[in-house]
């Protein structure tokens, strides 16, 4: 069958992207479910394939481009042009040109349509280019010419490279469609891009074509609209001093308009800026040449915007008719695709609104979905209007990346086995706990109930206040929002609660025995670890089905049960400073009580970045070890430690190091990401990190040293200020915080390694999913759920054999309840190409997700991001804001860090990156600073940073995005600011 040409909108739909692109298959399917769409066809890629399969130039731009990195701007921008210029000098065939010709009937837009443009996971929008008003069929040719060269420009190119877009597997189709001569024309979000609020319509609106708004050469009239009610919420009247108007003959042009509105009303207004922040108006354009093919003119963005008083309609260009209209129009379209959607609009001269396109907005970050089946019955028992807090865990915990789905799942189960500790079982543990959340691989809890009690609205903040300091303030100001009203105002229910879970695990004996005796609550730690990892070895002869129930049993029996046994010691200490701040009132100077807890004893975090250290300084004494680590890469590394062809000194080192901390990751709370056991390359990283350590006063051993040094002197002067039977007081409980507060570590250790141990159980499950062809990897099972892993090697989600016995007595069917449904419905047939079909998706996801550079802290059930609708904080003289973590100031260049693995830090740069979890502290230890854009003054982080005498400063807003690397910066962990002082070096 030949593969057409030309195909009419109404002979498309959405399975023929890879033929029309994306913009035309979205026009295909708007025009088929009736909506006022322009009449037009789409020249396919059948027709860019032809004209381009016989360039050689262009074959040899896209091989160079194969090897070309994402980050090498100038080598893109000369290659993207080599390719531009072979397909723009390469031959037509007549066929093709016969087709474009029979399509250009009258005025015509000539629009790309590209097969990475308008997707519903990534827009690409304006990467390509538009001509508008064309007339004739040779401008049409020549206008469809320049639409195939410009999926070469240097923009396309760049953006396919940072977005992971293989340049071969993009094709260019091209839209002619009839051009609409519009009187009024726009943008409208249906969901505001800005805030991210659902069913909350945005609407851009300036007298002529909609290219005035598109491009940011007006500042349009901007409209809000509830779509539930059809309420016009805000309304500001942009200057309109510039329209672009169709030409008669071809082309466009800029004209100047009459000024409405007063100064002051103009000064109100908002900006195209804010347009460009949304993500997928800002960046289109319209390019063209000024003759040739009836081109777009140049015009200057407009000057200040207007606004105007709610229901003055003479400044506007719409009626409020007619945005009530828009609005209606857009929510069916959003309605018909089922996503919130980005809308190019007009209004023709007889006043009927057509839509010109339709993309989906892909910078919203989707809303969290509860895990607990029940959670839909109880959402209005605490609001009226169903509307939800949910506080994202995943920052809270420092991973900003995004979990697989079996760390998912186990997050679940586990979610589950706390409530039970809890005394609240689950009905079914693997749905977990109903006030958890999901969305965009990121776990999220609901704190609705607990934000609408007295108690829980004054403990829950304080709580973020030192784990994710951000976020306590957005709670805080939703505390004062009418909607969030307080509902449960007696403090016994949650006293009750409380004092029934310490009596059930013995906190306050404990607590006090670690009181009277530090060094009983250390060995007892170590003690439970030895306990823990002796339940946790596993039988070598096991099954794929029991090692699979032995997952289940660890993550819904150990990962918990251990917590209550050591949590009470760290809980002391606390407890302890606590009550010394109280009793020295103003008597502490800045920074004392932070420098107390400099250098603490018993971390377990701390131990392991020490013993790496001493690795280091072994391996520096066998200068050609040393010389080995620092000129191999670490990937090569690690494939020949685990052949045992390293050096004696680095071998036995790092198998005795991993012995102890191979349990442990960057991003380790996720059971599907690596354990450094089986990958030891960012840890063998690291250690050439520390072999360029060269001054003696920066070792880490001498910081930690100086640190524990400085703190006791820090106590002792507290407590000689105080005085008397005080300052004895103050003395005691400082000490005792001293010795107990570093064992706060200790409960995460041991929840790594149970999770370590479950992903080693699932790991042989993966090897036989893959051994049978279900899985192409066992790598693969990671990104299954337990139900599908089940159902994969059963048919059955039920646990198998119950009642057998599988290792360490435990029985082999006491794992989690099955036999109902997982969130969103059963598990898939288990047949090859199904799951590995889910797996390719699946995998595929998680990649966007990872490049997703802002995740919100708080995030509304309605889309809503608070912290967004508020604004970042900033000091008075523009300097970056965020928490004191840790005291002192220092000024370098900065280094943003996205990721740890393979990260290079030279000594003394400050260390700028999203959050942080035990996988990056060894980064400290040669940073000289570190700025963190989540957290709070005792997460692990900030803890860490303390510990080595680096200023430190969290939740910095959008702190990757502000700073560049190689910035000098100024960290001051004393007032919580960063002062941005020189631009980059490379600038």
């Amino acid at each position: 069958m030949e593969i057409p040409l030309v195909l009419r909108f109404e002979e498309i739909d959405a399975g023929m992207l890879p033929l029309v692109g994306g913009k035309a298959a979205n026009l295909g399917v708007l025009a088929a479910a009736g909506f006022p769409v322009p009449p037009g066809v789409c020249l396919t890629t059948e027709a860019y394939r032809r004209v381009t399969e016989r360039s050689g130039s262009l074959e040899a731009a896209l091989d160079a481009l194969e090897v070309t990195s994402p980050t090498d701007t100038r080598a893109l921008a000369e290659l993207a042009g080599t390719a531009r210029a072979a397909v723009l000098s390469a031959p037509v065939p007549e066929e093709v040109a016969d087709a474009v010709r029979r399509s250009a009937h009258g005025p015509v837009a000539v629009r790309s349509s590209a097969t990475a443009e308008d997707l519903p996971d990534a827009s690409f929008a304006g990467q390509q280019d538009t001509f508008l008003n064309v007339v004739g069929p040779e401008a049409v040719l020549e206008a469809v010419r320049h639409c195939w060269a410009s999926l070469w420009t240097d923009r396309a190119v760049a953006y396919r490279a940072a977005n992971g877009v293989a340049h071969r597997s993009v094709r260019l189709a091209v839209v002619i469609q009839e051009m609409v001569q519009a009187e009024v024309a726009g943008v409208m979000f249906t969901a505001d891009p800005v805030t991210g609020r659902r069913r909350q319509a945005v609407i851009d609106a300036a007298p002529g074509l909609g290219e005035a708004v598109v491009s940011g050469a007006v500042n349009p009239d901007r409209f809000t609209v509830d779509v539930a009610t059809g309420r016009i919420t805000d309304r500001r009247a942009g200057d309109k001093r510039l329209a672009v108007r169709s030409r008669a003959g071809g082309g466009v042009e800029h004209v100047e308009t009459p000024a409405a509105g007063t100064a002051d009303e103009r000064a109100a207004a908002g900006t195209a800026d804010e347009r460009a922040a949304a993500g997928t108006a800002g960046g289109r354009t319209a390019d063209g040449t000024a003759g040739g093919m009836n081109g777009i003119a140049t015009g200057a963005a407009g000057p200040a915007a207007e606004g105007t008083p709610d229901g003055a309609e003479g400044a506007f260009c719409l009626t409020d008719g007619q945005v009530r209209a828009l609005a209606e129009l857009g929510d069916r379209v959003e309605e018909h695709y089922g996503a919130p959607q980005d809308i190019e609009w007009a209004v023709d001269s007889d006043g009927a609104l057509r839509l010109t396109q339709s993309r989906p907005i892909t910078t919203l970050h989707p809303i969290p979905r509860h895990s607990g089946p029940d959670e839909a019955a109880d959402a209005s028992a605490d609001l009226d209007d169903g509307l939800r807090i949910h506080v994202c865990l995943s920052l809270a915990q420092g991973l900003h990346q995004p979990i697989t789905p079996m760390g998912m799942a186990a997050f679940r189960l586990m979610s589950s086995a706390a409530l039970g500790l809890l005394g609240h079982p689950v009905a079914d543990p693997r749905a977990g706990a109903p006030r958890f959340a999901e969305a965009g691989g990121r776990l999220f809890l609901d704190v609705t109930g607990i934000m609408r009690s007295r108690v829980g609205r004054a403990v829950l903040p304080r709580v973020l206040d030192v784990m994710e300091a951000r976020s306590a303030v957005v709670l805080r100001a939703l505390a004062a929002d009418p909607r969030f009203g307080v509902t449960r105002r007696s403090v016994r229910p949650a006293l009750r609660r409380a004092l029934r879970v310490a009596g059930r695990y013995r906190v306050l004996p404990r607590a006090l025995r670690a009181l009277l005796r530090p060094e009983s609550a250390h060995r007892h730690a170590r003690a439970t670890e030895s306990a823990l990892r002796a339940h946790l070895a596993s039988p070598p002869d096991a099954t794929a089905l029991q090692r699979l129930d032995r997952a289940e049993l660890i993550l819904s029996r150990w990962t918990f049960r251990l917590v209550p046994e050591v949590a009470p010691g760290p809980l002391a200490g606390f407890a302890m400073f606590g009550l010394a701040v109280r009793l020295l009132g103003g008597r502490a100077r800045p920074g004392e009580f932070p420098t107390v807890l400099r250098g603490l004893p018993h971390n377990v975090t701390t131990e392991m970045d020490l013993a790496l250290w001493h690795l280091a300084a072994r391996i520096r004494r066998d200068a050609p070890a040393a010389a080995l680590l620092l000129g191999t890469p670490a990937a090569e590394l690690a494939a020949r430690f685990h052949a045992g062809a390293l050096p004696a000194v680095v071998e036995e080192g790092l198998r005795e190091f991993l012995r102890e901390y191979g349990v442990r990751a960057v991003a380790e709370i996720d059971l599907g990401v690596p354990r450094w056991s089986e990958d030891p390359a960012h840890v063998i990283g690291v250690l050439a990190n520390y072999l360029r350590l060269d001054d003696p006063a920066l070792a880490p051993d001498v910081q930690f040293a100086r640190g524990a040094a400085e703190a006791e002197a820090v106590v002792e002067g507290l407590a000689a200020r105080a005085g008397g039977l005080r300052g004895r007081v103050v003395r005691f409980a400082l000490g005792r915080a001293r010795a107990l507060c570093g064992l706060r570590e200790f409960p995460k250790f041991l929840l790594v390694t149970s999770l370590a141990a479950a992903r080693a159980e699932l790991a042989a499950v993966g090897a036989e999913l893959a051994g049978r062809g279900l899985l192409a990897s066992p790598d693969d099972v990671f990104f299954l759920t337990l139900r599908e892993a089940r159902t994969a090697l059963t048919g059955s989600d039920a646990p198998a054999r119950p009642g057998a016995t599988v290792g360490a007595g435990a029985p082999e069917g006491s794992g989690p309840s099955a036999g109902t449904r997982a969130p969103g419905g059963s598990g898939p047939s288990a047949g090859p190409g199904a799951l590995r079909a889910l797996v390719a998706g699946r995998r595929e996801e998680a990649a966007r997700e990872r490049r997703r550079r802002h995740v919100p802290r708080v995030l509304l059930s309605d889309g809503t991001e608070p912290e967004a609708v508020a604004g970042a904080a900033a000091a008075a003289d523009g300097a970056l804001t965020g928490t004191p973590a840790s005291a002192g100031s220092v000024t370098g260049l900065a280094r943003v860090v996205l990721d740890p693995v393979g990260a290079h830090l030279e000594p003394g740069e400050i260390l700028v990156c999203p959050s942080t979890d035990p996988g990056w502290t060894p980064l400290f230890l040669t940073a000289g600073g570190l700025v963190m854009e989540m957290g709070g003054a005792n997460s692990h982080g900030a803890v860490v940073a303390r510990e080595y005498g680096i200023p430190a400063v969290v939740g910095v807003a959008r702190a990757t995005g502000r700073v560049v690397t190689g910035q000098e910066i100024t960290v001051d962990g004393t007032s919580g600011t960063v002062a941005v002082s020189v631009p980059p070096a490379a600038s």
